[in-house]
């Protein structure tokens, strides 16, 4: 572990009560630091909470905020449980993998964008849901998520992804 990384599991663990329950700001602070979750944040993680490295995975692995590869600057995740199945996501899925030119769990060639198709986005009222880095967008139709990839298309991330 980098002594930089060193100040700040320990700055992190200190707000706890229990070490282990900083692990995801920490890793979350690995990944504003290099882009994404890295074996290395990994078994840093694990060393700061006090777990084996394969427990750290499999923790950081239930987050669909923290990522195992680079991911681009525009996060889109699209939900695929039931009730946004039955109010149309299907259809915007399709529509999303046609204009990004991405699979779920791909990022764009020049890092801009991410596409995923994620469990529950908790809005099941509003469906179809999709969420942009943190800000959720609710009845997305195709045709407003074309309204929406135009104005990111033109812009840098207005919702940063959380450092901790």
């Amino acid at each position: 572990m980098t002594p930089e990384r060193e100040r700040r599991a320990s700055e992190l663990a200190r707000r706890y009560p229990q070490a282990k329950s900083a692990l995801i700001p920490f890793l979350q602070y690995c990944q504003a630091q290099d882009g994404y979750v890295t074996q290395q944040a990994i078994r840093d993680a694990a060393e700061m909470a006090g777990i084996t490295p394969s427990e750290a995975e499999s923790i950081a692995s239930f987050y669909t905020l923290l990522f195992k590869r680079p991911a681009g600057a525009h996060k889109i995740q699209v939900c695929r449980t039931l009730s946004c199945m039955l109010r149309g996501a299907d259809e915007l899925q399709r529509h999303v993998r046609q204009r990004l030119g991405l699979a779920s769990g791909e990022a764009s060639p020049d890092g801009r964008f991410y596409y995923e198709e994620v469990e529950c986005l908790a809005a099941c009222d509003r469906a179809p849901c999709l969420q942009h880095n943190l800000e959720f967008h609710y009845d997305v139709t195709p045709q407003e998520f074309d309204r929406l990839l135009d104005e990111w298309r033109a812009s840098e991330p207005a919702v940063s992804m959380p450092a901790e």
